[in-house]
């Protein structure tokens, strides 16, 4: 699951609930800027507990979770061990698994866009906020006392966003932002451990950041990470580290496998599409066609145009 769209997730909520998508979409949202919902997490509790992890939700949304029960969050080099109660902020910025460790889950979640809140009369910026950094780990443990303090939040927000109410989606934001900001103030007091299997974690997940860029589907998408330091970032490492750990396991350097995939994929465009030479290089993230005709030459010891013919 490349490219995890609201599409693609609603896709599957409506499989794990038994219900049709209609019902699941907010009453009045197709009138507003940007996506907001909230749900149960006992309704769709059922994909954790076939698959025993909760993938990272790729690119198009975030997510602010209250999750009651046992759990492990693992990031590229480390992990948070849960006993009974998370608050869990997932961007698409920042790779992490979910791994649910015993049988009893619930709680609630809400999934919105960037758009969204910046509808709100702040205009706020998600990436500015600190929760969202890439190189936070917005999972926090909390206590039972202040999960209940949470979960009326989370209440309020399913009561309103089945109302009529005029201007429920400018109270939902006010809700959105609460959560948000009582976040933010347990940044300090998170728990961090490093595990045995870091590398191992840091091969997938920079892996699987790398091909989340691909397939390139049309000349207006663009690649968004090239560079060694743009995965670590990503990943909340130092670049030194990535390479480090890549070199070591699989022999070659961030850089030699990020041009290996970006070869495999211009080779792909170059055959499969009548894309322009131009169209393919802009989707590849290069500046000029030069700058692209020269690298995947050096590669290739092909001209792209030769390629093609």
């Amino acid at each position: 699951m490349q490219h995890t769209s609201l599409e693609a997730f609603y896709k599957e909520a409506a499989i794990f609930t038994g219900k049709e998508i209609e019902t699941l979409l907010p009453p009045g949202i197709n009138k507003e800027i940007g996506h907001f919902n909230v749900f149960d997490i006992s309704e769709t509790i059922r994909a954790v507990k076939e698959k025993n992890e909760m993938p990272y939700n790729r690119r198009a949304y975030y997510k602010i979770s209250l999750i009651r029960g046992e759990n492990r969050a693992e990031y590229a080099d480390k992990v948070i061990e849960i006993k009974s109660n998370a608050l869990l902020f997932a961007t698409p910025n920042v790779p992490y698994h979910w791994v649910p460790l015993d049988e009893d889950q619930n709680g609630s979640f809400c999934v919105f866009t960037d758009a969204f809140l910046m509808q709100s009369k702040s205009g706020i910026d998600l990436e500015k906020l600190p929760i969202f950094q890439p190189g936070s780990l917005p999972v926090f443990e909390i206590s039972d006392e202040q999960a209940e303090a949470i979960a009326p939040i989370f209440s309020k927000m399913k009561t309103e966003i089945a109302s009529d109410y005029e201007f429920k989606y400018d109270l939902l934001r006010t809700y959105l932002l609460e959560l948000i900001h009582y976040g933010q103030k347990l940044r300090p007091a998170h728990q961090v451990s490093n595990n045995q299997n870091a590398a191992k974690r840091i091969i997938s997940l920079f892996i699987e950041l790398l091909e989340r860029q691909f397939p390139i589907e049309s000349p207006q998408q663009r690649l968004q990470l090239r560079s060694a330091k743009d995965y670590a970032d990503r990943l909340a490492i130092h670049v030194n580290h990535l390479n480090k750990v890549l070199k070591e396991s699989l022999g070659s350097t961030t850089t030699d496998i990020i041009k290996k995939r970006i070869i495999q994929e211009s080779k792909i465009l170059l055959k499969q599409t009548d894309w322009t030479v131009s169209e393919i290089a802009f989707s590849l993230g290069f500046e000029e066609v030069a700058h692209f005709s020269n690298f995947f030459k050096k590669q290739t010891q092909l001209s792209p145009l030769n390629f093609r013919t």
